[in-house]
């Protein structure tokens, strides 16, 4: 048997091994762009306003430009094109003609049934070749018969007769499927003969060189490269490098904004003659002597550096904060496209911050977040961040000698009458800027506190080195909202999840998705929802933002953050309702950590900033107080709750706490315990903590 390969000139298989080719390449990535984005900013709500700044159309232009990056073109190109090959390949299947090789099937040939036996096969015999012999039959032209076609259909049919009644034929085709033997097989290959034939070995060779040795480990290298290249903050490794050096313990915000200058995505950014592309210009109108937002330390940190890519890119920093009118179109557009790179080096120098531990850049490097999202400088009033205003109405609504900025929320807490007069009026808004004002202000996300408590799962009192969560209901409540609910008490109770839900008391998760609230004496569930609060109103950064709440425990006294921040981005009940009034739900806030592994009382500072707003914060003063063990053996004692059985789940996570199964008690001991009163008053005040809330401006 003799095997003959061919080659698929006439394109029978090739356009399934280009079609198979393109799917494993188009399909992957069909999915990548096709799968829901997980990114909070695309599926957060905004929050409703008109106003649009004098550079709206360049903001716009450099979020479209943000946006391609982020489709990344490439992979829809790629898409496209992959799909039209397909297609095209699918087009060359459907209509290429293909021979098809078919079993050797005597029966087939002559026509007769599986059943006939051999005199009926050989009685058909006969008759077919009185109608086929070659020298019966005459070729039919409009058949396209040749003498040579009619005498190989007359040996075909020999051959199957022969197979079915002559004994050796019949065994050739037993065993080997044809009467003649083993018969040779043809493979074909579905590539151009031109590519193995005719010399053109070596070339195929070079090809197969080049993908296999020097394309393929460079896409390789390239990608894990580029993903070395980067931290968990998506900023570049060198950019952090550059920035850990340019941290000082006591950095201001100003210093900050320095730091952040250093980073390579500048470099990246203002590339070749954009570095010194109106460089001396920009640099004039920032350091003129109106811009009193800049100290004399920031104008000296700016004149000292020599790279050109980061003086420009410094200046560009200042100039958006401060909302400097640059006269050049493209200096403008710099000016925004450097706002989102400067956003997010903040996310590295945020973390060295935490690495350092030290309260003050903790801090700076969340105000930083604030001012370069809103578009005001450091030390600035947090009015700023409303549509329409500008230094001139800062100063008529506050005084002209006025030392201290006020807050959104004290500025809508003043009369409708007074916050008017001093706000609209002649070379201040018009009444159209200030209803804008108004709308937006009266959106703003602020997270009040109203219960702020430690807790230990299933526990009375607080032991050292326990798991210890601390809670804080708080509510949304807007600037200038009229008719504030009171709060449900009950709403600030915190339920302890089931004892079979291991994963909520893990602290893994939440209650089994649901909320667990005391009505009328009675447990009552309610479904936990994931809620986003609306998009950060930021109309002067080329980017969407959702806000972030960050909560963490310092040490006031050191200077020191005690416990690291816990950042909240969504919450269990809405914020809004349907018509887009506030509802001042309660939202649960929960933060697991290590207890100190002393007994005593220990007081922190408790910090609530939202990256997004200015003003907005929250501080308070909490005591985390803990007990002797001995005292929580004593109140466990005295609570005549009997304890859990040691098959229970919850008898098995107090043997893993305690490191001791816990003990059955008797009927007597539990009818005894059943006359005692219930825990001493100490238990139940390790719930409660002094909590002093103070606003900053």
């Amino acid at each position: 048997m003799s095997s003959d390969y061919t080659y698929d000139e006439q394109g029978q298989f090739f356009p399934f091994f280009i079609l198979t080719l393109t799917g494993l390449v188009t399909l992957p990535l069909t999915y990548n762009l096709l799968r829901p984005s997980k990114e909070l900013e695309n599926t957060a709500p905004r929050i409703k306003s008109d106003f649009k700044p004098k550079d709206a159309d360049l903001i716009d232009a450099q979020k479209r430009k943000r946006l391609r990056k982020e489709r990344r073109i490439k992979r829809i190109i790629t898409v496209i094109v992959g799909y039209a090959v397909m297609a095209w390949m699918v087009y060359l299947i459907a209509v290429t003609s293909r021979s098809v090789v078919k079993a050797y099937d005597p029966y087939d040939i002559l026509g007769v049934s599986r059943s006939a036996d051999e005199k009926a096969i050989s009685r058909h015999y006969k008759r077919m070749s009185l109608i086929y012999h070659p020298d019966k039959i005459r070729p039919d032209p409009s058949k396209n018969e040749t003498m040579e076609t009619l005498n190989e259909r007359f040996v075909e049919l020999t051959k199957a007769y022969k197979a079915l009644t002559d004994e050796e034929v019949r065994n050739n085709y037993l065993q080997f499927g044809h009467p003649d033997g083993k018969q040779s097989f043809s493979i074909g290959i579905a590539l151009p003969k031109f590519i193995v034939m005719d010399g053109n070995g070596k070339y195929v060779l070079m090809v197969y060189g080049a993908l296999l040795g020097v394309l393929l480990p460079y896409i390789v290298g390239k990608w894990w490269y580029g993903s070395q290249r980067y931290t968990k903050e998506r900023v570049l490794v060198a950019s952090a490098g550059n920035i850990f050096r340019e941290y000082k313990d006591d950095i201001t915000e100003g210093g900050i904004i320095s730091a952040l200058s250093s980073g390579e995505e500048f470099n990246d950014m203002l590339k070749g003659a954009r570095a010194e592309s109106g460089l001396a210009k920009l640099e004039k109108r920032v350091l003129a002597d109106d811009n009193s937002f800049l100290t004399a330390k920031d104008r000296a940190a700016l004149k000292q550096l020599d790279s050109s890519s980061r003086r420009k890119a410094l200046a560009l920093l200042w100039a958006y904060l401060g909302r400097i009118d640059l006269d050049d179109a493209s200096l403008d557009a710099e000016k925004y496209e450097a706002a989102p790179v400067a956003l997010a080096l903040t996310e590295a120098f945020t973390a060295i911050s935490l690495a350092f531990g030290n309260l003050g850049p903790i801090v700076g490097a969340f105000k930083t977040s604030q001012n370069l999202i809103q578009a005001v400088p450091p030390g600035s009033s947090p009015l700023l961040q409303l549509p329409n205003f500008t230094d001139a109405i800062v100063k008529s609504v506050e005084g002209e000698d006025s030392k201290e900025h006020l807050t959104v929320q004290r500025y809508m807490e003043l009369p409708e009458a007074r916050r008017r007069s001093l706000t609209v009026g002649a070379g201040l808004l018009s009444d159209k800027q200030y209803t804008d004002a108004m709308s937006v202000a009266k959106q703003l996300p602020v997270l009040q506190p109203e219960r702020i408590f430690f807790k230990v799962m299933g526990e009375k009192v607080i032991t050292p080195s326990s798991l210890v969560q601390l809670v804080v209901k708080a509510r949304f409540i807007p600037p200038g909202s009229t008719s504030v609910p009171p709060v449900n008490p009950l709403d600030l109770e915190d339920i302890d999840p089931d004892e079979d839900d291991l994963e909520a008391l893990m602290g893994r998760k939440p209650a089994k998705n649901r909320a667990t609230k005391m009505e009328d004496g009675k447990k009552v569930e309610t479904k936990i929802e994931t809620i986003q609060p609306p998009l950060a109103h930021a109309p002067y950064l080329a980017r969407d933002h959702s806000p972030r709440w960050n909560i963490f425990l310092a040490d006031g006294k050191q200077g020191k953050m005690a416990v690291p921040p816990f950042t909240f981005t969504t919450f269990d009940k809405p914020i809004f309702d349907e018509a887009g009034k506030p509802t001042f739900n309660v939202q649960t806030l929960k933060m697991q950590f290590q207890a100190p592994p002393q007994v005593g009382d220990f007081t922190f500072i408790l910090h609530m900033i939202c990256d997004s707003y200015l003003g907005l914060d929250n501080t308070a003063q909490i005591t985390l107080h803990i007990d002797d063990p001995a005292k929580a053996a004593a109140v466990e004692e005295e609570d005549d709750i009997s304890e859990p059985d040691e098959d229970s789940i919850a008898g098995q996570m107090q043997a893993i706490k305690t490191g001791q199964a816990p003990k059955k008690k008797s009927k007597d001991k539990d009818s005894d315990d059943s006359s005692e009163s219930d825990t001493d008053g100490d238990a139940g005040d390790t719930s409660d903590t002094d909590t002093e809330t103070e606003d900053e401006d």
